[in-house]
């Protein structure tokens, strides 16, 4: 099934306010300034809210219509601006989270945004704990086999490191030797894996690649030159080079490797929910809601259900 629309993908930073402008990196209260704009990190989000829309939400379940909820689940060790938590330190806040509760709302459903490790994320959606899943996560063959995907921005991975160097990410060979930092069971580690294997098959050195439990912990590494770079999610990569001031992107690629890699809203295969998620998101983005979750945009992709 494919419901194709032309839809923002997300390049840049999220924007929660943007009213007020300032340094980047600046920070008050319960609020940061990245690329010139103030974004909230308190639990009050003032979120941008939609509309129930009748003819998606007949298209719902009735086993979940009835209930009045959906359960939705996120990894807690995504950083911002995607998936994060406050500064209460328990209420999930950032890009995913508001696009999830945009869609419950569309869906006349109320949102329970729960946090999990990454692998239990999958754990969750197999045994019906989450119905569905927004954390950044990338399609795949493999996923397909269990899972079904309502798309909705394009997978752009990017390898960040302290800066002023001169190493930039090219291609395969330009980590050999390397010490690189990853987040396990991750697709970005997967593509880091086979570059690496790649590369030992041609004679060259593998990448080191380390693992830590916490995105922060990645930082503290790269800042200290434990490693040498970290290799994840061009947003956070984006919003940390604008918050830290103390690193930048030295390459960035399509998280699918040589086909257009894409994120999405995932659901256990065969639950009746895509359609009515991806109906639910296309209409978030034909009514500008999307675009006011995702602020400033510059490129285009396919949102399908697969």
């Amino acid at each position: 099934m494919s419901l194709a629309r032309l839809v923002p993908a997300v390049v840049g930073l999220l924007v929660l306010v943007s009213a007020c402008g300032g340094a980047d990196g600046a920070v008050a209260e319960d609020q940061v300034v990245a690329q010139g704009k103030v974004i909230n990190l308190s639990p009050d989000q003032k979120r941008v809210t939609a509309e129930k829309d009748n003819a998606i939400a007949a298209l719902v379940p009735e086993e979940v219509r009835k209930t009045g909820k959906i359960t939705i689940g996120g990894s807690a060790g995504t950083a911002p601006p995607l998936r994060f938590y406050a500064t209460d330190d328990k209420t999930p806040i950032g890009v995913e989270t508001d696009i999830a509760v945009l869609i419950a709302q569309v869906l006349g459903l109320e949102p329970q945004l729960e946090v999990s490790s990454w692998e239990n994320l999958f754990v969750g959606l197999d045994s019906g704990a989450y119905q569905l899943g927004l954390s950044n996560i990338t399609v795949t063959e493999a996923r397909k086999d269990k899972y079904d995907f309502a798309t909705y921005r394009l997978d752009t991975l990017a390898f960040e490191a302290k800066k002023g160097g001169t190493w930039k990410v090219n291609a395969p060979a330009d980590v050999a030797g390397k010490i690189i930092a990853v987040g396990s069971g991750t697709n970005q580690e997967k593509i880091l894996v086979d570059w690496s294997k790649q590369n030992e098959a041609k004679g060259l050195k593998p990448t080191d690649i380390k693992y830590f439990q916490n995105s922060s912990d990645y930082y503290l590494a790269l800042e200290s030159g434990r490693i040498e770079a970290y290799l994840g999610p061009n947003p956070t990569a984006a919003y940390h080079v604008a918050t830290s001031g103390k690193t930048e992107i030295i390459g960035s690629f399509s998280g699918g490797g040589d086909i257009v890699g894409k994120i999405a809203a995932t659901t256990k295969k065969d639950s009746g929910l895509v359609k009515p998620v991806a109906e639910a998101l296309n209409l978030l983005i034909k009514n500008g809601k999307y675009a006011e979750v995702l602020g400033p945009v510059s490129k285009s992709a396919e949102v399908t259900s697969i």
